[in-house]
């Protein structure tokens, strides 16, 4: 199956632990991510021990399903290695769709969730795990086998969809004259 439209979020994982030869190939797909003007402006966290991660839970809500997971890698964005302004979050969101799908391919559960720009959990994080103030949080993936089986949503959603321009009853819009 397309690993992009098969993948899907696991929130329960068995506790069988993922090698350090997958956790690895993790990685290396995270960083074969495309970046603007190859800046590749990312650090990443692997985080395995247990009492960090009962930590993660109880200072995000959100992260109730990483206690449970053997590993978490942390995606951070270091805006002092940009060559380009602001898209080291863009940067960032491509690595962390990377380890997803490269997780999905490898028998592996994921969810994406999101840490930057909630500024509660990118200084929570940041604490307790010791980030310097130019490395930002931006995304927590637990990794595990999964526990549970999710059937893939069906979104394509063609409403979504404009071709040539942005179409209003069925008509373009009137095309601005660049000529003001």
């Amino acid at each position: 199956m397309d690993p992009v439209l098969s993948r899907t979020s696991i929130r329960s994982y068995t506790p069988q632990p993922v090698s350090e030869e997958a956790i690895c190939t993790l990685l290396q797909a995270g960083m074969a991510a495309h970046s603007a003007g190859d800046q590749r402006p990312w650090h990443f966290v692997v985080i395995q021990d247990q009492d960090v991660r009962n930590r993660i839970a109880e200072i995000d809500l959100f992260a109730h399903m990483v206690p449970q997971s053997p590993t978490a890698i942390l995606v951070c964005g270091d805006p002092t290695l940009q060559k380009h302004a602001g898209f080291w979050v863009q940067d960032c969101a491509a690595a962390t769709e990377n380890i997803l799908v490269e997780a999905h391919l490898l028998g592996l559960g994921t969810v994406w969730l999101g840490v930057y720009p909630a500024e509660g959990r990118v200084q929570s994080l940041r604490r307790l795990l010791g980030l310097p103030e130019n490395v930002i949080p931006f995304a927590l993936v637990p990794v595990g086998y999964p526990a549970e089986h999710r059937e893939p949503a069906h979104r394509y959603d063609k409403s979504r969809v404009h071709r040539g321009c942005w179409k209003s009853n069925g008509r373009p819009h009137a095309v601005p004259s660049i000529h003001t």
